[in-house]
């Protein structure tokens, strides 16, 4: 190691005399050009194929953006059909923003917030719940619309902290 640098070092010793200008000039400060065609090596191939990833890379990330963008647009068209599917069947009938339909499973099934997934404002919410053989859930049932209809019903909002503990407002 100490001899490459004895050798560099020696290079700002030796002088020489430009062809063209007639300056003097270090062997160090010498920016060789050569006409004729240079045979190449490893590392030639290497960085060429370096700046070919390097520009595919550029192209790449100029259409990522959009092609996230089309991705989530085409999703979003899809996730209607796929709740329709995995929904009661009847429900896709009622013409309900399947995003506006949350489960609950018991004792009504689905309950409605029309106009939720639009964001302006909830127009009505609605419970859904398919006929059952269950003469017990049927009860249960018919007494969740009776309260509904005779307005017994309240609004809470309550605030779970990260220890458990329950906080009404």
């Amino acid at each position: 190691m100490m001899n490459m640098l004895g050798a560099f070092q020696s290079f700002r010793r030796i002088l020489c005399l430009c062809p063209h200008c007639g300056e003097i000039l270090r062997l160090s400060n010498l920016h060789l050009k050569y006409t004729g065609k240079v045979p190449k090596t490893w590392l030639d191939e290497y960085e060429s194929k370096v700046r070919h990833v390097q520009k595919k890379e550029e192209r790449f990330d100029e259409k990522e953006q959009k092609l996230r963008e089309n991705a989530i647009e085409r999703g979003r068209k899809k996730v209607p059909i796929l709740i329709e599917k995995c929904l009661y069947p009847g429900l896709a009938k009622l013409k309900y923003d399947p995003y506006d339909i949350k489960a609950i499973m018991h004792p009504v099934d689905f309950i409605v917030f029309n106009g939720l997934n639009e964001g302006t404002e909830v127009r009505d919410v609605t419970f859904l719940s398919k006929k059952s053989s269950d003469g017990k859930l049927n009860l249960i049932l018919e007494s969740v619309r009776k309260t509904v209809d005779k307005g017994n019903y309240d609004w809470k909002v309550a605030r779970v902290t990260t220890d458990g503990k329950v906080n009404f407002e």
